[in-house]
């Protein structure tokens, strides 16, 4: 739903000049899913994050309704995952980048954990 100027995609087309776009995209995609391996430089973090401990810091999760990549419900019932304060937004009319497609519901939502 997200309406752009040409002169955004202009500004974000320059990236798909770098020699190495798609196989870091594919690699990225392939990566999320479990079909390549990670850097063998992070996979004691890696390690870590697989045990999924919990998130002591407070956090919003923005999650646009119309996001084709990842649908709203992957991020339903995140809250066990959080240890301090959580809050999950579902942003009407927004698809997988809030900040660009809801500046305002982004700028809001960074206020209100400074606030706490």
């Amino acid at each position: 739903t997200w309406k752009f100027e040409d002169a955004t995609y202009a500004r974000t087309a320059a990236s798909f000049d770098n020699a190495d776009f798609v196989d870091v995209v594919i690699h990225s995609y392939r990566h999320r899913f479990g079909y390549a391996a990670g850097d063998p430089r992070y996979a004691a973090i890696e390690a870590k994050l697989a045990a999924q401990p919990k998130i002591a810091v407070p956090s919003i999760v923005l999650h646009g309704a119309a996001d084709g990549v990842n649908p709203m419900q992957t991020s339903a019932g995140h809250a066990k995952y959080f240890s301090s304060r959580y809050d999950r937004r579902v942003l009407d009319n927004v698809g997988h980048n809030p900040p660009q497609e809801a500046p305002e519901a982004f700028a809001g939502a960074i206020l209100s954990l400074l606030e706490t």
